[in-house]
């Protein structure tokens, strides 16, 4: 990269506060720029600061670096927090709890790190403004509220101005921030039915209490339909019930205990020292401050003590009390299988989650891959048993389904990442303007419910005027039923569902966004061949105009249904008998190393 000489002032994310407006300016990245506010940022004298992972062989490399590293650090975290703590816990039970966390925040910082580190090293930057925010508005209280802070712009900008505190020479202005504290909506009034829900589910949890065993098989949010999870606890001779977590206790920071807290490795310098710093800063409070409480909230659980198995697909990542549980459940032998949640699975090149699943599980249930792991079990689509196949209406639209990232980067797999967003909705509105205009008129696009700033609607309004889009109320299986054809864009559970399910599918996506790992390439390349599968918005728009006519001809075509099944037995497995799959996946699960009796 070139060095910039002219001085230009920092800015580092999209809160206006810390801007000025009298000076050159120099902004760290595309995140800064929100699309509503574009009359603001468009006339200020600026920079942007090329993203350093739109070179994505450097990001694979970037990504196997930071995962090695996370692996020492979780060791040193477990020793820390053993010591802290007082108690003596596996390096597996304190993957269970805080691998999340720790997976996510060391991928997050090192982006942050790195950003900031090319600033400095090639720019000629004046200073900056800090924000210095409440305590608890930065420190998250668990998993949960740190996914809340890590996609908005106050927890950004306080990391960004802590590297540039302590680990750049840049002069910074901080202005103290007196706002409320954000941990104050855990206890905010909910809405009546949100609040029925609540109880709702603590009834029914409460009344699984009073029907459990001690022994039973413990099944949570396994993806499965209700009948099917109910259908397949009965098959273990137990009465099905539906278990849900107590919420989380809210902990504030405490800034004395955290000061007796450290990470620090003597020896170490750059990005390794700064995270092992800021670790020790940014650990969430139930890990910390609040693990009394934690413990004390599982151990009133009525759930059993002795599971036969614990079964869950989505209560691994962010759920801290099942967490909790679970991990001690397995330092008494007892095993954890993890059920596929969705889509990238199997697919991407890399993937985080996919990992931490496999390192955590004794068995993971796949929707029907495997890539030779002994962990890895192929089952079938979790989420789509019990659903009928091929319900679609061929006098219907055209369903476009898009989606956005946040717009800061996350954690790491191979899709798009935070500015790389704005390629991809070029992408979609190339799409729709390759169409002929009486399918223009059919087009349905279904935005992404989550927009973090990019103002998904309003760009579609000014970039294809004209353009229908999708009532957020209709869910997607809906919308899908009433379409003759569903164009996927992105890596996912959505072609997914519709080629499971036997829906006319067209899927299209930039390849140099969504790296597909080795094995997984023969079953895209055969939904290629046959016109499901394009790598240009042009290709997927002449293929939806050519079969607009007579889709069921072409979806029926022998070449076409013979791909998708091809497709579908390894990635969305839809078996006549799903109970007995997944039964048998979880009666030969290989002994644990702490327990030699056989499920």
């Amino acid at each position: 990269m070139t060095t910039c000489s002219q001085p230009r002032f920092l800015i580092t994310t999209a809160d206006e506060r810390s801007w000025r407006s009298d000076r050159s300016v120099l902004f760290l990245g595309e995140w800064c720029h929100l699309y509503e506010k574009r009359a603001t940022w468009e006339q200020l004298d600026s920079k942007i600061i090329p993203y350093h992972w739109d070179d994505r062989e450097q990001l694979y490399r970037d990504y196997l670096y930071v995962q090695e590293l996370s692996e020492c650090l979780l060791r040193e975290l477990s020793d820390a927090l053993n010591t802290f703590h007082g108690v003596r816990h596996s390096l597996r039970y304190w993957r269970i709890l805080t691998g999340p966390w720790l997976g996510y925040f060391t991928q997050i910082l090192f982006d942050r790190w790195t950003m900031i580190q090319r600033a400095a090293r090639n720019y000629n930057i004046t200073d900056t403004v800090v924000l210095d925010f409440p305590l608890e508005q930065v420190i998250p209280n668990d998993m949960h509220d740190f996914v809340g802070k890590f996609l908005n712009d106050p927890w950004n900008h306080h990391i960004y101005g802590r590297i540039l505190s302590d680990w750049t020479s840049i002069r910074c202005e901080r202005v103290p921030i007196n706002t409320p504290s954000d941990m104050q909506r855990y206890s905010a009034t909910l809405p009546l039915g949100r609040r029925l829900k609540r109880i709702g589910a603590r009834v029914l949890s409460a009344l699984s209490g009073a029907l459990s065993r001690s022994s039973d098989a413990f099944f949570i949010s396994t993806y499965l339909p209700l009948s099917l999870d109910f259908r397949l606890q009965l098959s273990f001779g137990q009465v099905p019930k539906l278990w849900r977590s107590p919420p989380s206790p809210v902990v504030f920071p405490n800034q004395k205990i955290r000061q007796q807290f450290s990470l620090a490795k003597a020896g170490t310098s750059g990005f390794e020292q700064c995270v092992r710093h800021l670790i020790a800063e940014q650990i969430p409070t139930l890990y910390l401050e609040g693990y009394q409480k934690l413990q004390a909230t599982v151990d009133s659980l009525h759930w059993p003590k002795q599971p036969k198995l614990i079964f869950t697909s989505n209560n691994y990542n962010a759920d801290e009390i099942f967490k909790a549980w679970a991990g001690a459940q397995i330092e008494n032998g007892h095993p954890l299988v993890i059920g596929q949640h969705g889509g990238t699975l199997g697919a991407s090149l890399w993937n985080f989650i996919e990992e931490h699943e496999q390192n955590i599980a004794d068995r993971c249930l796949t929707w029907g891959w495997s890539d030779g792991e002994t962990k890895r079990y192929p089952t079938c689509a979790l989420k789509l048993q019990g659903t009928s196949l091929g319900l679609w209406n061929p006098c219907g639209g055209i369903l476009l389904v898009t989606m956005v990232m946040p717009r800061y980067s996350y954690w790491m797999y191979s899709g798009m990442v935070a500015g790389q967003t704005i390629s991809y909705l070029n992408d979609q509105f190339r799409f729709a303007a390759s169409l002929p205009d009486d399918l223009k008129q059919k087009l349905l696009v279904r935005l992404y419910p989550s927009d973090w700033g990019w103002s998904q609607a309003e760009r579609w309004k000014n970039c294809q005027p004209g353009i229908k889009l999708a009532s957020t109320r209709s869910s997607f299986r809906s919308q899908m039923h009433q379409s003759r054809l569903v164009v996927a864009t992105y890596n996912s559970t959505t072609f997914l569902e519709t080629l499971g399910l036997n829906i006319p599918t067209i899927i299209f996506w930039n390849p140099k966004h969504w790296e597909l790992r080795l094995s997984a390439q023969p079953y895209f390349d055969r939904i290629k061949k046959v016109g499901i599968f394009h790598e240009s918005p042009e290709s997927a728009a002449a293929k939806a105009a050519e079969v607009w006519n007579d889709v069921a001809k072409w979806w029926n075509q022998q070449d076409v249904q013979e791909a998708r099944i091809f497709f579908c037995d390894h990635f969305a497995r839809m078996p006549t008998n799903p109970l007995q799959v997944i039964s048998t996946a979880l009666t030969t699960l290989p002994n644990t190393t702490t327990n030699s009796t056989k499920i």
